[in-house]
């Protein structure tokens, strides 16, 4: 009545898109832009600290959630380029906006931060591209399906062929 049991085979998973270049090097890119971004919000956080008047906060939850960021894109975490993406938009608009207030700030009657405010105006400009090209690249590489898993038995077959060859 009862058959010998068979016991389920062993089965390993792969992920086929990570090992494409393309994947590999949109990673190391989203790594890189997150990591430079945290560096330029270090120096105009930094540099400009007494001007920044009630955008400190702001300033270092960036920082701090773009490191968290970088570590899951490291990870081949695909969910947080999305959110990557979104909040690189919002840096952006910021970016755009107080570029030219720090330019501005070279008249009397202003607070003059630790930094030129030239300098840190200068710098608050390259923020914007860089956000740009996160974006970009933070799209690629969420439609780069990292996610993607396949079930690998140890004769070679996978679950689809073993699904297949069963019908």
């Amino acid at each position: 009545m009862y058959g010998p049991v068979r016991v389920a085979q062993q089965y390993v998973i792969e992920h086929p898109n990570r090992d494409k270049a393309a994947s590999k090097a949109t990673r190391a890119t989203v790594i890189l832009l997150l990591l430079a971004s945290v560096v330029l919000f270090l120096v105009v956080t930094i540099g400009g600290w007494s001007a920044l008047v009630g955008a400190q906060a702001m300033q270092i939850f960036y920082i701090v959630v773009y490191l968290v960021m970088a570590f899951y894109v490291a990870r081949w975490n695909r969910g947080v380029l999305p959110v990557v993406a979104a909040l690189a938009i919002i840096m952006a608009i910021f970016a755009a906006v107080a570029t030219p207030a720090w330019f501005d700030r070279d008249k009397t009657g202003f607070t003059d931060p630790d930094l030129s405010s030239n300098i840190l105006g200068t710098i608050t400009a390259i923020i914007v591209p860089v956000q740009v090209l996160l974006i970009a690249f933070a799209m690629r590489g969420f439609q780069q399906a990292w996610n993607v898993e396949v079930e690998r038995y140890p004769d070679g077959t996978s679950n689809a062929e073993a699904v297949a060859a069963r019908a």
